[in-house]
Parts: C-alpha cells; sequence; structure tokens
C-alpha cells in the first residue's frame, strides 16, 4: 500500500490537506503511484496543466483530475470534506452518524448521509471480497430488528422470534480466527441459503466452527465441523467457540443501537461492509487506514441509485 505521509489525529489531516491541490495531489499519488494513466484510454501518455491538478489524455484530448472515475467526481463538496469523512469513518471505532457528520463538516444532513453511504461502498474492497477464509472459521448468523418483547401489543407479531425472517434481517458472518470477518445479507436462514455462502466465501477443508444450528450440519462432508451447543449453556469446548464472532456482532450492534438507532433493510449490506472493514484493518495505523479507503474509492453510487427503492 502506497503512503507518503502520517497524520494520526484529525487536526493533522486538515492541515496537512490544507486545500484542494493538496488533496487532489494526495489522491492522485494514491490512485496512480506517481504515474497518472488516462482514465480514458489506460495510458501514461498525458499532458499535466500549471494549476497542478489538471491532465489532459494526449489520444482523446479530454482533460480530468484526480476525482475522475472516483466517488467524488461531479461532487462539489471539496476534498478536505471528504477526507475529514474518510477520516472520521475510519477511526470512529462506531462509526458515526449524518447528523453528528453533517455538524463537524458543515453540510447539511441530506448530504452527509449521502458522503457517507458512498464511503461505505467503498469499503467493499475487491481485496477482502477474494479472499477466501481458511485454518479455523467461526461461522454464526446475528439478527437485525426490533424485538417483539419491546413493541406494543398492537404491533407485537407472533410467531417471529428466533430464526425468523419476517419481522427481522438475517446477517452471516464469517470469521478466519486472526484474520479478515466476511458479512452477507441473507434472505433467510434456511440451509440451502447458509450453506452457499459458507462454501462461497470458506476454503474446503478448514476447520469450520458454529453453533448447534441444524443448518451447519451438512457441510462437515467439506470441512472439519466443530459445533459448541449455546442452548445447553456450552459456549467453549476446547478450541471449539464462536467467542471471537460474537465479539465482532457485539461491536457492529453497538453502532446499530448507539450511532445509527435504525438501519433499513435496503442499505444493511453497506453498513455492515462498513463494520467489517474496520474489523480487517484493525491493526492498521490510523493514517494508513485513511490511505487503504482512499485507495478503493474507485467508481459512483448516484442519489438516485441509493433511494432507488
Amino acid at each position: 500500500m502506497v503512503q507518503v505521509k502520517k497524520y494520526n489525529t484529525l487536526l493533522d489531516l486538515l492541515t496537512t490537506f490544507k486545500d484542494e491541490l493538496a488533496c487532489q495531489q494526495h489522491l492522485a499519488q494514491m490512485k496512480w503511484s506517481g504515474k497518472v494513466i488516462s482514465p480514458f484510454t489506460g495510458s501514461d501518455r498525458v499532458y499535466k496543466f500549471k494549476d497542478g491538478k489538471t491532465f489532459k489524455c494526449a489520444e482523446t484530448r479530454k482533460k480530468f483530475n484526480a476525482r475522475t472515475g472516483t466517488i467524488f467526481e461531479e461532487s462539489k463538496i471539496p476534498l478536505q470534506k471528504w477526507f475529514g469523512a474518510i477520516y472520521l469513518i475510519t477511526n470512529h471505532k462506531k462509526g458515526i452518524s449524518s447528523v453528528q457528520l453533517s455538524k463537524d463538516l458543515g453540510v447539511t444532513q441530506k448530504t452527509a448521509w449521502f458522503m457517507l453511504h458512498r464511503l461505505r461502498m467503498a469499503t467493499l474492497t475487491k481485496e477482502f471480497k477474494d479472499i477466501k477464509l481458511r485454518n479455523k472459521v467461526e461461522a454464526d448468523e446475528t439478527y437485525i430488528g426490533g424485538k417483539e418483547k419491546n413493541k406494543h401489543n398492537s404491533k407485537k407479531i407472533k410467531g417471529t422470534q428466533g430464526r425468523s425472517t419476517e419481522t427481522k434481517t438475517a446477517v452471516l458472518g464469517l470469521l478466519e480466527r486472526g484474520g479478515i470477518v466476511k458479512t452477507e445479507i441473507l434472505k433467510d436462514a434456511k440451509s440451502n441459503t447458509i450453506q452457499v455462502h459458507v462454501m462461497n466465501n470458506v476454503l474446503i477443508g478448514s476447520n469450520l466452527i458454529t453453533d448447534e444450528y441444524r443448518a451447519y450440519n451438512s457441510l462437515a462432508s467439506f470441512y472439519m465441523h466443530d459445533s459448541v451447543n449455546h442452548s445447553a449453556n456450552e459456549y467453549v469446548n476446547g478450541e471449539a467457540h464462536t467467542n471471537t464472532l460474537e465479539g465482532f456482532w457485539s461491536l457492529a450492534k453497538r453502532s446499530v443501537i448507539g450511532i445509527y438507532h435504525f438501519i433499513s433493510k435496503e442499505h444493511l449490506h453497506r453498513y455492515f461492509a462498513e463494520f467489517a472493514f474496520r474489523y480487517n484493518t484493525r491493526n492498521l495505523e490510523q493514517s494508513e487506514r485513511f490511505d487503504y479507503l482512499l485507495q478503493n474509492t474507485l467508481g459512483r453510487l448516484t442519489y438516485s441509485q441509493l433511494i432507488k427503492n
């Protein structure tokens, strides 16, 4: 990972990147590693303008800059504010709400909400997607949605607790001990659904550790399968436990309850991508985590795409 500066506080960041030019030059370094590439042809035959941030493709004669082809393209928000948002979302342990971000950056809540979703999209890095988990892998599901006991009697729906997804959304977690975590939003918590996601993300022959849920039993043909029986108050059996993943779920739910309060099902995958990104980069310094996300800001999420459902 390319890194050219260290900024371990927000003040360091804003001092280092004091204007649009400084931000674009750093973004260009993260994006091209010193060799500017045309987004139109993939060629390095480009001309640089005197302003230090504008380039022209020698073949197409089109102008571009470091923002082109990223989540910042056509955004009227200064990169300094974008950089501040990246620093806050990557380094706050439980994330930051759009209301708080709007106050910190001096933008509207709607703008802050859109910015955060674009950044969450960037946390869905290809590197994490492509990695297959191996060795000892913990698997477990959690459920996001209101508990029936907390609802008014007129709004309670019988038979929707446990692993029902009628009023809740199931999220599958797969965590390699000492490695990374992956999350997947499930349409239901049935055996076939869970097994497909496990086999797509966990290397065959690994040691799969789960609770007593029957959906995992048929995976014993492909993995060394150990389990603990939570319903019988068994949480550790030798090296068999899902406590590491339970710790990740606990922090994720603290983020949902304490910071975001409510998350709609349509956007849930991006929020869990954010939670997983912070966990998977836990061993990086603050400035390294900032730059890592900055390097993965290619692509765009338009507002119409975000609200279409």
